[in-house]
């Protein structure tokens, strides 16, 4: 059987499971509607072919996803072999052994694909919800990682910290099916978090939302060599984009169809952050121009931007965040479509040699 290497870059999509409403109808979906159709949207990936499906984590009412352990569980039965990611855990305000033992148990029903992809988390509202402070956003996160990874590798653990009750000889279960539970770090842009990635051995999902994709170029460098030097085998040292990705037959297609979706997705993001920043259409060219990292366009254009960021980077993954915006269902079904049938081909075949 070929190895993940030979068969070329993995490519999927994630969702952040934002609710807002459709610019052109007004409609907004419920939060159930928007969790069924998260879950119709990680069935066609399955069925078509896509490596990779991830949920995110958000403690707010206009986001239908707090426990993306629970949705995956779901989807976890509805698919075959798609791999199961969460899109971020916000690990800082997490028990990292409650977090283990849920995607332990989602590795079961599951069959073996379950992952964690932790971060610190773009937003801050889960800190004050769990009794914890923004004074210590790094320590803790460097704290729960150090004990997650623990429980990756250890059935029994002893461990104490500052944060978290202290263990001793505590049995962890249950098991998951795969030897080792894969866990990725989430990294948004400083050079901190790279380091932080190599030193701790594991993956490395850069999130490219915009600008010019070499400014990360840096942090993917450093990041590999902090991981060299702190012992990790370099095949181990798996990197990762996630980015917004809007595709549609033509390139013009796609920005005019997706327009007023984006700019409809950073006017409420904006809001939720006290700002009332509004993005005009000459903004939105620029962002979606040929030398940035939005991959808004035809599978044609699109596959050049990946493979464009494949020659910077040397990344196993690509995953792509398709469902923004308030977006009818079919929008999303058909850029899945597209990246399955006219893009993951391409690419994978172009990274395998």
């Amino acid at each position: 059987m070929a190895s993940k290497e030979s068969a070329g870059m993995e490519i999927g999509i994630y969702t952040l499971a934002d609710i807002g409403p459709d610019p052109l109808t007004g409609r907004m979906l419920t939060a159930k509607e928007r969790v069924k159709e998260i879950i119709q949207a990680a069935k066609l990936a399955d069925e078509a072919g896509l490596d990779v499906f991830g949920v995110g984590e958000h403690h707010r009412l206009d986001y239908a996803s707090s426990s993306p352990a629970v949705i995956l569980a779901a989807i976890a039965q509805v698919t075959k072999r798609i791999r199961l990611t969460s899109t971020t855990s916000v690990l800082s305000t997490l028990d990292p052994v409650r977090l283990f033992e849920d995607f332990a148990t989602l590795d079961l029903l599951s069959d073996g694909r379950a992952e964690i992809l932790a971060g610190r988390g773009a937003f801050i509202e889960s800190f004050p919800l769990f009794g914890y402070s923004t004074n210590d956003y790094n320590e803790l996160f460097e704290e729960h990682m150090d004990l997650l990874l623990q429980l990756t590798q250890n059935e029994t653990v002893t461990w104490s910290g500052k944060f978290r009750p202290s263990l001793k000889d505590a049995e962890i279960a249950p098991r998951p099916v795969q030897e080792k539970l894969p866990v990725w770090i989430g990294v948004g842009g400083t050079p901190e978090s790279a380091v932080r990635a190599g030193r701790f051995g594991v993956g490395m999902a850069l999130a490219i939302l915009g600008g010019n994709p070499s400014r990360f170029k840096l942090l993917v460098d450093f990041y590999r060599q902090t991981g060299i030097n702190a012992g990790h085998a370099p095949e181990t040292l798996k990197v990762g984009v996630t980015g917004h990705a809007y595709l549609a037959k033509t390139t013009q297609q796609a920005k005019d169809e997706f327009y007023p979706y984006y700019s409809n997705y950073w006017g409420y993001v904006n809001r939720q952050r006290g700002m009332a920043t509004r993005m005009s259409r000459a903004d939105f060219e620029h962002m979606t121009s040929p030398d940035t990292a939005l991959f808004v366009g035809s599978p044609q254009q699109v596959i050049e931007k990946i493979l464009k960021q494949y020659e910077l980077f040397g990344h196993q993954r690509f995953l792509a965040q398709l469902d923004i915006g308030g977006q009818p269902f079919k929008n999303v079904a058909k850029g899945i479509e597209l990246l399955a049938t006219e893009i993951a081909p391409v690419v994978r075949r172009e990274t395998s040699k």
